[in-house]
């Protein structure tokens, strides 16, 4: 934000201009930083424009020395503003030929030219034998490695190869021209000082620019937007793989579950295709590295033979353990998700990538902090996988007796299908937690899927309460957990918010957290038991199952998040629905209902016409 002109705009002054020209000791108090951030540029290649592969090309024959041209958007202000025009280009061209007769020459279009959204100035050069045309996106980084020289009019581009360590010659006037470390065509007699290229980097990206904490959503530093530009590029690699095109294709997606997927699947939306069936998926030709997707534990119809016959991967999503404000089933967002290639994390009859994760894993002293930070923040914000139910005081009349939480589970639901043996229904639940103590108070808290009617496994009240001493249907599951004395459960994730929250857990299935030495595990003898074989503390659980399993997105800034972010992003939405009584209509399935007596009036009208 400049209130005396634009940095672009050599013809006025302006702020960072005067901040170049000042007796400002520019690195005082920030040397060490800005070495840091200058070595992290270059080491992720960083640049302005972040979506571009790497340069795949092959460097010139022989010793011949490469020059890059760098081709701007035709009418872009800082041409124009830089002294500059389309006779500047072509004298740019001419002069980058003459003065390096032994060099190839690279023309290089802006990404936006290259993207077909505007024209260049340099779009109508033609290749010879000395001049290669680069009209494709490139990483600005990844082609700079291989050039000895850099010609400029006014891009950005010439200070990342100043950064770079490349010799620049500029034919405008940018703002970092005109300070010494460019050879320039061009004088501005009002830039009196001598500057190096650190200065230029600490004038312009630390006391200029100002930065936007992608995860606070709070003004922030040049780290907090390199941390998450790193992060996108990390999370993106592990869909697009080596060789940055392999795709995800979703199979048996229904429409709207595809878009609420398809942007975790990568940043290049072409790689994220959809099929209803295996044998629709086969007509997308999947390629060896190519990775088959389905929701949940079972792979539709066809899909492993389809697999193994083209040396492709399945791999299983789920929501993550930190979801949303409001359930699944009426089609709210997930802010999470996980993607699974070894089987799914409820599955316990075979491993898991989580289970693997967990069994292996050498977690940092860092990660551990940050595990705890996170623990801390869920635990103090009462925060679950849904986050819709009234969070108050419970009030129940225990008599003094030990209370214990039973959390109901929808009993078609995979993880007890894949997780139970002998206890395999609520009223199961219930009935072995009474048996084993007679004398507890036992509160039963039904599944919010089965409250709002969205999900089959009502347990009928008369049952429950023959069982129980108290059917909890209003207050959240934090209430719950934080009134109770232990939580008993098959495999509800309720155990491991109990486990958060330094409450003692006894299993009857075999739920992903347990197992590791933190619960107590009537299935003792399961198999996923005798898979897990370490000991955990509560931080490398956390730090497993929150910070390295799941997907996080970010809806609002449409990219690759962090849990932390999430939590923080959970918290205001709830809020926010609280104090305008949104979170009743979410409990009670409200939306569900509502596009219920949409279809209906569909199906109805359709039937009229």
């Amino acid at each position: 934000m400049d209130d005396q002109g634009a940095y672009y705009d050599s013809a006025c002054a302006n702020r960072l201009e005067g901040l170049l020209n000042s007796d400002k000791n520019l690195l005082h108090d920030h040397g060490e930083a800005i070495l840091r951030a200058k070595a992290l540029l270059l080491s992720f290649r960083l640049s302005k424009y972040n979506h571009a592969p790497d340069w795949a090309g092959d460097p010139p024959a022989g010793n011949q020395p490469a020059v890059l041209v760098v081709d701007q958007t035709f009418g872009d202000l800082s041409v124009m503003r830089g002294g500059a025009d389309r006779h500047t280009f072509a004298a740019m061209l001419a002069a980058a030929r003459a003065e390096n007769p032994g060099a190839v020459i690279y023309v290089k279009t802006h990404p936006e030219v290259s993207s077909g959204h505007k024209g260049g100035y340099l779009t109508q050069v033609r290749a010879d034998a000395r001049t290669v045309l680069l009209r494709h996106p490139i990483n600005p980084y990844s082609l700079l490695d291989r050039m000895d020289r850099v010609y400029v009019v006014s891009s950005t581009l010439g200070f990342e190869a100043l950064l770079a360590g490349k010799p620049v010659t500029c034919f405008g006037r940018p703002w970092y021209a005109g300070w010494g470390p460019t050879d320039d065509r061009q004088p501005c007699a009002r830039r009196a000082r001598r500057r190096s290229v650190d200065e230029l980097f600490a004038a312009a990206y630390f006391h200029y620019a100002r930065y936007l904490d992608p995860i606070t959503r709070t003004c922030g530093t040049i780290f907090d937007v390199i941390d998450w530009l790193i992060l996108q590029r990390q999370v993106a690699s592990q869909f697009a793989g080596t060789n940055g095109r392999q795709r995800m294709i979703g199979v048996g997606f229904p429409r709207w579950k595809q878009a609420n997927v398809r942007p975790f699947l990568g940043l290049d939306p072409k790689l994220a295709q959809f099929a209803p069936s295996a044998a629709a998926a086969q007509c997308l030709e999947p390629k060896p590295g190519d990775r088959l997707l389905c929701w949940g534990a079972t792979p539709p119809a066809g899909l492993m033979a389809l697999a193994k016959g083209c040396w492709a991967h399945i791999v299983h999503m789920e929501d993550g353990f930190v979801r949303s404000v409001g359930l699944g089933s009426d089609l709210i967002r997930p802010l999470s998700l996980v993607l699974d290639e070894r089987g799914i994390y409820f599955d316990a009859t075979r491993p898991s990538d989580l289970e693997h994760l967990l069994n292996t894993a050498c977690f940092s002293r860092d990660e551990l902090a940050r595990a705890g930070r996170v623990r801390q923040f869920i635990v103090e914000h009462g925060i679950t996988k849904y986050n819709m139910e009234p969070r108050k005081p419970a009030a129940w009349p225990s008599g003094g007796r030990p209370i214990v939480l039973v959390p109901g589970q929808v009993e078609d639901d995979a993880s007890i299908r894949y997780g139970c043996t002998h206890v395999r229904t609520n009223l199961g639940l219930l009935r072995a937690v009474r048996n084993a103590l007679p004398g507890a108070f036992i509160v039963y808290k039904p599944h919010p899927d089965v409250v709002s009617g969205n999900r089959a496994g009502r347990l009928g009240l008369a049952d429950a309460a023959s069982l129980a001493d108290h059917i909890e249907t209003e207050l959240s599951v934090v209430s719950c957990i934080e009134a109770c004395d232990a939580v008993h459960t098959m495999t509800s994730l309720t155990g491991f918010d109990a486990l958060l929250r330094g409450k003692p857990v006894v299993t009857y299935g075999q739920p992903f957290y347990a197992g590791w030495g933190l619960t107590q595990d009537r299935l003792g003898n399961g198999p996923a038991f005798r898979r897990r074989t370490r000991k955990l503390t509560l931080d490398e659980l956390v730090a497993g199952a929150l910070l390295r399993y799941p997907v996080y997105w970010d809806w609002e800034l449409n990219g690759y998040t962090t849990c932390e972010a999430v939590l923080r992003r959970i918290v205001e939405i709830r809020d926010a629905q609280e104090r305008e009584g949104g979170l009743e209509r979410l409990r009670t399935g409200y939306w569900r209902r509502q596009l219920r007596k949409l279809r209906i009036l569909i199906r109805a009208w359709s039937r009229s016409t």
